[in-house]
């Protein structure tokens, strides 16, 4: 099922109207931190598995 702009810009408007323009905005930063963290925790933990996976090396 493919949208074309004129479904997307129906699609939009609607949920301007549902949502309103300061809702909209604050949603968008709340899932831009939310991805932002989600970054930051998948980073610490492949750090974290390295630095195991390197002391694992160590004591063997």
């Amino acid at each position: 099922m493919n949208f074309g702009p004129t479904e997307l810009i129906i699609i939009l408007v609607i949920v301007l109207v549902l949502f309103g323009v300061g809702r909209i905005g604050k949603i968008g930063g709340e899932v831009g931190s939310a991805v932002a963290n989600f970054r930051k925790g998948v980073k610490a933990a492949d750090t974290e598995s390295t630095s195991t996976d390197k002391r694992a090396e160590v004591s063997s």
